[in-house]
């Protein structure tokens, strides 16, 4: 036995030291956040963090609880942060609840209903409820309380908040208990143990066992009482629930009391004293010190004894507690009686009579409030369900007629709607035909665009110099010119003929490409080859005009091209720079390595272009045909086509021109990558 004890007692040394430390923590935190404050004024989580510090602190520190609530109450005024404002009001109620002012602890509680009502808060609502039912309980106003919980309990049901719910009855089967309907009370703690089942939450369940513990106790049923108040112990030490754990050694203490094993309830009091050491609870120190002071009694150390009534009547004073009061005096009169000291104890004895004689009427009163409120509860809610039913059968005539008329109007809505869709359909088709006709109609006037340019192109580019050699033939043949004068115009005449293979050239890929014909097929292609290749075959026409044709193309410039198409674009470029650049000019190609692509440039001296001329030559439909220093003419095809080339294969062609300072025109094409496959 000894042995036991040991442990126990160094149990409660543990538990002490585990409630002094989370004080000291929770001490540290407030201060931390309160020098935060004046940095956080509009940061609603610091708020909402410090408030619930606040309410952490009720059972360790009250000054701190009013302190931090009222601090709270006026940052949440100053941003209009009204969660805050409802929490601290509470807040501000709560404390004034402990100290026994309820007049003023409901005054905080309607202000914050109100401002919950307000802003449609649902939860706070019933936060507020619950704790004005337990304000008018406290001040015998059990009609109220009862009604005021019956109300919530509604209203939790409606919105289907289970915790509440949870709460509200159980707060309903203490307001039973505490007029000895053990019975009714126990009903309602049952449903209680219904709903923590529902929210598995083992510290609800343990403050409800702790709760039904207390009640079998006073009903004698002591084996149930130590059952549950063993069950909450183990929890609410395991979670180290603090409050809630000084109150089940208080209700293990007097249980061992009714069994008048004084020794053993007074080792229980003491570990429920020991916690109350670092408490501000004077309400649960009512039943403690009277539970001690009777185990003491029954040790026959009545000044002990005295020592803890006179505490307890001094709290049951200050918070007007008629219960403990009671208590304290009955103790108190046996203690005096002990000591011999018959007029003190008279005293008491007729204090003692004087309030179980209140408290009988009260009681009594009380018992038929309740069932009073209870049954006008009960009867304001069939009548609420007669009334909807009229209501309801009312409406089902009306529901019935609008369904008629609902009806009329959807079959009325569907032929209505048929025909649109049928109309739908009908106009549908009919734009779809006109958008197939203009899209007829634009592509034969692109395919009539393209007839016209090319015949324009060949009547003026073509048949000039095809008709001039055919003269010069014809001469030939006639004996009009000799063999040496024939011979004379054969530079002319080859320079003609590259004229007219070129411009050909240029024509049959812009016609493929305009009749949808031109596929692009890229493959790996280095650069440097396609440059050599054209500037060896326009080497001839660049020595004719004294112009210096240079080669930066370093080797290794691998590309993923159609080397047909980007052959056209240098050959256009090249030809065109030859075009425009005066004698003793000079043209160079080169290349730029840009991330993943090649940038290819063909720079002249030439004679540059005007800004008006570099914002048309590229486009589609141009037909830009000037001369060259030599009087070299061209198709007006060269550029647009060369564009549409790059752009198949996923490059960009642009231009940098100053008049009398040269031109320099730019392409890019993408690189070869290790996964492009050859193509066949």
């Amino acid at each position: 036995m000894r042995k036991t004890i040991i442990t126990l007692v160094l149990l409660g040394t543990i538990v002490l030291s585990g409630q002094t430390s989370k004080k000291d923590s929770l001490e540290k935190q407030v201060s931390k956040l309160e020098q935060l404050t004046n940095t956080n004024e509009r940061d609603t989580v610091h708020i909402s963090n410090l408030m619930d510090l606040a309410l952490n602190l009720r059972y360790y520190n009250t000054d701190k609880l009013l302190s931090l609530s009222t601090k709270v109450l006026n940052l949440s005024k100053n941003i209009q942060y009204k969660n805050g404002e409802i929490n601290s009001l509470i807040g501000i109620g709560t404390y004034y609840s402990d100290q026994g002012m309820h007049l003023k602890g409901i005054n905080f509680y309607e202000k914050a209903l109100f401002i919950s009502k307000e802003t449609k808060s649902n939860k706070q609502i019933l936060r507020c409820k619950n704790s004005l039912a337990g304000e008018y309980s406290y001040l015998g106003n059990y009609a109220k309380a009862l009604s005021g919980y019956l109300d919530a309990i509604e209203y939790a049901t409606l919105i289907k908040d289970k915790l509440m719910l949870s709460i509200l009855n159980e707060n309903i089967a203490s307001l039973y208990v505490s007029q000895k309907d053990y019975e009714q009370g126990l009903h309602f703690y049952k449903k209680v143990k219904k709903i923590n089942e529902e929210i598995n939450n083992p510290v609800y369940s343990a403050e409800t066992m702790s709760n039904m513990a207390s009640a079998y106790a006073d009903m004698g049923k002591l084996e149930y009482a130590m059952f549950n108040v063993n069950a909450s112990i183990a929890i609410f030490e395991k979670e180290k629930i603090m409050d809630w754990l000084a109150f089940a050694y208080e209700i293990k203490g007097k249980t061992y009391l009714k069994q008048k094993k004084y020794k053993w309830a007074l080792f229980w009091y003491n570990q429920s004293e020991m916690l109350h050491e670092t408490l501000q609870d004077d309400r649960g120190k009512i039943d403690l010190y009277n539970g001690m002071s009777e185990a003491f009694l029954g040790q026959h150390k009545d000044s002990i004894s005295q020592k803890y009534a006179l505490e307890a009547f001094a709290l049951s004073t200050q918070l007007k507690s008629k219960e403990g009061i009671q208590k304290c005096a009955k103790t108190l009169y046996k203690v005096n009686k002990n000591k011999k000291d018959f007029a003190t104890a008279l005293t008491y004895h007729e204090l003692y009579q004087k309030i179980s004689d209140t408290l009988s009427t009260s009681e009594n009163q009380k018992g038929l409030t309740m069932l009073k409120t209870k049954i006008e509860h009960e009867r304001q809610k069939e009548e609420l369900i007669e009334t909807n039913k009229k209501a309801l059968a009312t409406q089902k005539y009306y529901v019935y007629g609008a369904l008629f008329i609902l009806l009329i109007f959807i079959v009325i809505t569907f032929i209505i709607r048929r025909n649109e869709k049928i109309q739908k359909n009908l106009n549908i088709e009919l734009n779809t035909k006109r958008q197939d006709l203009e899209k007829s109609e634009i592509n034969l006037r692109e395919i009539n665009s393209t007839k016209d340019k090319l015949f324009s192109i060949i009547g003026h580019d073509l048949r000039g110099p095809i008709g001039a050699f055919q003269g010069l033939l014809k001469l030939f043949k006639n004996g009009e010119i000799g063999q040496e004068e024939f011979l004379d115009f054969v530079p002319k005449l080859k320079s003609d003929i590259d004229h007219i293979s070129f411009t050909l050239n240029n024509l049959l890929t812009w016609g493929q490409s305009q009749m949808n014909g031109a596929n692009t097929k890229p493959s790996i292609t280095p650069l440097e080859n396609l440059v050599k290749e054209n500037m060896n075959l326009l080497s001839e026409t660049a020595i004719n005009k004294s112009i210096t044709l240079v080669n930066q193309i370093p080797n290794d410039t691998i590309s993923w091209i159609d080397s047909n198409q980007i052959d056209i674009v240098i050959r256009n470029l090249i030809s065109n720079a030859l075009k425009f650049t005066p004698e003793n000019g000079k043209i160079t190609i080169g290349v730029m390595e840009k991330n993943n692509q090649w940038e290819v440039f063909v720079k002249d001296t030439g004679i540059g272009m005007n800004t008006d001329v570099q914002k048309q030559i590229f486009a589609k439909n141009s037909n830009i045909t000037t001369y060259g220093t030599n009087n070299e003419k061209g198709t007006g095809l060269g550029l647009s086509l060369c564009k549409e080339m790059v752009e198949k294969n996923n490059g960009k062609i642009w231009v940098t021109s100053r008049l009398e300072k040269g031109s320099c025109f730019y392409f890019t094409v993408p690189k070869a990558k290790k996964n492009y496959k050859r193509t066949a």
